[in-house]
């Protein structure tokens, strides 16, 4: 299956290489805003983004970071709260947006790439879109509620006013390990509390 997003993969030296269509906006004309792609710097930033995850597991939440990035800059560092603060809206990918446009005091981003250890849901990857969003690197897909081509492709609908480029699968095996071993340590947690006797 064809990734999503303007994204081809092609075997190279038995493992899959990303190759990335040139960025679209508004009625597929492309971007100016927005920078070439650089693997490196795609894998710097995702690192980045993995250690902002991190914060969030040792919170008890989804360890889910995201990173903002404007001309070879981070503007804006988030991980999930939704646990800590009992707000549904607060998943990794939406603080970075709020937080980026804060920064740089617009709500329109086409010149920010935004990357994301998780594939966003419905909810993120529509305000990705709100927002003109350039570019989305994300790591590993989410099969059960991914909108960036797994369940839904919301970032390149035909319908909307927006399209994003998007790259993805990078350090993609890193960032489903980490999500792999919280929901194991959750179900042992919950396991474990079950068997606890009543007080």
């Amino acid at each position: 299956m064809e990734p999503s997003g303007g994204l081809t993969a092609a075997k190279d030296g038995g493992g899959e290489v990303a190759h990335q269509l040139p960025p679209r906006g508004h009625l597929g004309v492309p971007f100016s805003s927005v920078s070439i792609p650089d693997p490196l710097a795609d894998e710097h930033f995702m690192r980045l983004a993995l250690l902002s995850g991190e914060e969030a597991s040792i919170a008890g939440d989804m360890p889910v970071g995201a990173i903002a990035v404007r001309n070879g800059e981070v503007i804006a560092s988030t991980f999930n709260t939704k646990e800590a603060t009992g707000d549904p809206t607060a998943h990794a990918e939406m603080l970075a947006l709020r937080a980026a446009s804060s920064a740089l005091g617009r709500w329109r981003l086409p010149d920010v790439t935004l990357y994301s250890t998780l594939e966003p849901c419905m909810m993120c990857a529509g305000a990705i879109v709100l927002a003109r969003i350039g570019r989305l690197v994300f790591a590993t897909r989410d099969p059960r509620t991914g909108a960036a081509g797994s369940v839904f492709d919301v970032l390149d609908h035909p319908m909307l006013n927006h399209r994003v480029s998007v790259t993805e699968g990078i350090l993609a095996e890193e960032a489903a390990d980490r999500l792999r071993m919280f929901a194991r340590a959750l179900r042992n947690r919950e396991a474990r509390s079950a068997h606890l006797p009543d007080k």
